[in-house]
């Protein structure tokens, strides 16, 4: 498998696709048309090379993800449910240009604050759940004489726990699977072009709907990283300082899983593939099979962002049907 370098997530009814500089959100309309947005991408910490640096770039990474993925998700969700009623209409209707104007340049900063204080309290909860509370509820067997290097174990099989538990209760919620589903499709998507197939409806539900550079496996990296991380404080004498310094050590996690999971994405050597393995199961709780109009979803916003038919030529020197009868065309008319 060669690697495209697109990356994706779903969102309420549809998918967002980024390649490069493009970001293109398809969401299917309660109408049932398919609503496509394209968009220039944008760091939120700017272009500066300091940012493309190996451990930095996966914090900021991780971070912009949010950013974006929230923004999404908050686009696609007012698309999704866009049913806008006859006095809104009107009202909208009697406004003049420049009331038109002022009212979305404060709907922009209303969203714009909504979208920040998300992120913020999406981090913080995530923190707090995963990375802080382990190591406090293991503490308490400190009470049954339990050592600093035991409690750590504890704290492992607490983390994971959690992690595991929160996957597999989400996954029931009837929302959240269809999101999941749609999550499935991006994963196709992906799956179908970079084994060199043309991107159809047909050929994206027959490949496989696990990529080894999906969120969840690098969530679930996170988890494994910080259990081995978290061993440096053993020997620390201070419960706040332990505690605390697990949240400093925030950002190096993320920035050692995020270098992780892109090297394990370029290659398919036995080592790769096994520190994959957790990850891949794990996306059966995240993923779910789409149906065929999730999946033309899908390929919409794929199709915005990245020249898929350029991509087979070049990597695997394959040519669609159409290409070749508009070649045989040119040549029959030379």
């Amino acid at each position: 498998m060669k690697s495209s370098n697109i990356g994706g997530q779903a969102v309420m009814e549809g998918i967002m696709m980024r390649h490069k500089d493009k970001y293109a959100i398809a969401v299917r309309r309660p109408d049932q048309e398919i609503e496509l947005k394209v968009e220039n991408y944008k760091c939120v910490f700017g272009n500066a090379k300091i940012w493309r640096k190996p451990i930095i770039r996966g914090v900021v990474s991780f971070v912009d993800s949010l950013v974006t993925g929230t923004k999404c998700l908050m686009y696609s969700a007012e698309i999704a449910g866009d049913e806008e009623d006859e006095e809104d209409a009107k009202k909208a209707a009697s406004m003049t240009e420049e009331e038109r104007a002022a009212q979305k340049a404060k709907e922009d900063k209303q969203f714009k604050w909504l979208l920040y204080i998300t992120v913020a309290i999406s981090i913080v909860v995530s923190v707090a759940a995963f990375m802080l509370l382990p190591y406090a509820l293991a503490s308490l067997c400190k009470k049954a004489g339990a050592s600093e290097f035991l409690i750590t174990v504890v704290e492992a099989f607490v983390k994971l726990f959690l992690f595991m538990g929160y996957m597999l209760l989400i996954s029931r919620m009837k929302d959240i699977q269809r999101t999941f589903m749609y999550h499935g499709a991006e994963h196709k998507c992906i799956n179908c072009v970079e084994n060199g197939l043309p991107l159809t409806v047909e050929n994206v539900m027959g490949s496989s709907r696990q990529h080894k550079r999906c969120g969840t496996s690098f969530l679930f990296l996170v988890m494994i990283v910080s259990i081995f991380l978290h061993f440096i404080f053993v020997l620390v004498p201070f419960y706040w300082v332990r505690l605390f310094g697990r949240l400093l050590m925030v950002p190096v996690v993320a920035g050692i899983s995020f270098e992780l999971i892109q090297w394990a994405g370029r290659t398919d050597n036995k080592l790769a593939n096994i520190l994959s393995k957790p990850g891949l199961a794990m996306q059966k709780l995240s993923t779910k099979e789409p149906t065929a109009d999730m999946v033309e979803v899908a390929i919409k916003a794929v199709e915005a962002v990245f020249d898929w038919k350029g991509y087979l030529r070049e990597e695997f020197g394959v040519e669609t049907e159409a290409e070749s009868s508009e070649r045989m065309d040119t040549a029959a008319e030379g």
